[in-house]
C-alpha cells in the first residue's frame, strides 16, 4: 500500500487558493475608465458632467471687473435650439433678424432671477447666475455641463453693470465665437457678425455713457458648430479698461 506525505498537499493547496484568489482580483473593477467604453458606460459617466470648474454660482458678495476691466459675473440662460448648419450665415441680415426674434417674454427688459424658467417654443429654459473664474465665459461649457444642447444654439446673457459715477465716452469692447449682439440700457451697441474665434476686443461701440448706479447690459450669442464664448469689458476714451464698477445680478 502506497502512502502519500501530508506535505506534498500543502503546494496544492495553496496553488488552488492562489488561482481563485486571482480570478475573484481580475473580476473587481478597475481603477478608472477603460478604452472602448460601450454606449451605456458612456452614458453612466456623462452623468457626472457639471459646470465646474468652468463656473461657480453668483454670490452677492461684491464683484467687479477683473484685472482687465473683464465682466465675469452673468445671468446666463439655457440654449435656445436653432437649425444652423455653418456659421458662414451669421450676416449682419441674418444676426438681425435671429435676436429681434421673439423667444421669450420681454427678452429685452427682463431682469431674470436665478432658477427662473421660461418657455421657448417646446423647450422650458432657466436662467442661472453664475461667475467664471477666466476672463472669458466659456458658453459651451456651460452648456455642456447641464447637458443641454451645446451646438447650434442661441444664448442670453444679462448683467448689472452700477457704476459709482456718471461716465461719459465709455466704449464697450466685446469678442464672441461666433456672431454677437449686445445691448446697453435697451439700446443696440456692438454687433459681430462672420464665422469667427472669440478675440478680445474684436468689436467695440461708439462712444456711450454708463449713468450713475445701475446699468443693464444684455447680450445674445449664436452659433453652429464650434466652441462658443465671450468675453464683454467697458474701455475709456483713453482705451483703458473700467474697472471701477460692481457687478451684479439683482
Amino acid at each position: 500500500m502506497i502512502r502519500f506525505a501530508p506535505k506534498i498537499w500543502l503546494p496544492v493547496i495553496g496553488m488552488v487558493i492562489l488561482l481563485v484568489s486571482g480570478a475573484h482580483a481580475q473580476t473587481a473593477p478597475p481603477a478608472g475608465p477603460p478604452r472602448g467604453l460601450r454606449r451605456d458606460s458612456i452614458t453612466e459617466l456623462d452623468s457626472i458632467r457639471s459646470i465646474a470648474p468652468f463656473f461657480k454660482p453668483a454670490t452677492t458678495a461684491k464683484k467687479t471687473p477683473d484685472t482687465d476691466g473683464f465682466i465675469q459675473r452673468w445671468l446666463l440662460l439655457e440654449p435656445i435650439s436653432k437649425s444652423i448648419r455653418s456659421n458662414i450665415v451669421f450676416t449682419v441680415d441674418y444676426l438681425k433678424k435671429a435676436f429681434d426674434t421673439g423667444y421669450f417674454p420681454d427678452q429685452f427688459s427682463v431682469i431674470p432671477k436665478d432658477g427662473e424658467k421660461v418657455k421657448v417654443g417646446e423647450q422650458e429654459l432657466a436662467w442661472h447666475a453664475l461667475e467664471s473664474p477666466t476672463f472669458n465665459i466659456k458658453l459651451f461649457r456651460f452648456a455642456y455641463g447641464l447637458h443641454k444642447q451645446n451646438y447650434s444654439v442661441l444664448f442670453w446673457a444679462v448683467t448689472i453693470v452700477n457704476s459709482p459715477r456718471e461716465m461719459k465716452n465709455i466704449r464697450l469692447a466685446v469678442g464672441s465665437n461666433g456672431g454677437s449682439m449686445w445691448w446697453l440700457n435697451g439700446k443696440q451697441a456692438v454687433i459681430l457678425d462672420g464665422d469667427r474665434r472669440m478675440v478680445m476686443d474684436d468689436g467695440t461701440s461708439a462712444r456711450l455713457t454708463l449713468h450713475k448706479g445701475k446699468n443693464i447690459l444684455r447680450g445674445a450669442v449664436i452659433n453652429g458648430p464650434g466652441l462658443s464664448d465671450f468675453c464683454v469689458r467697458f474701455l475709456d476714451e483713453n482705451g483703458t479698461p473700467v474697472k471701477d464698477l460692481t457687478i451684479t445680478t439683482n
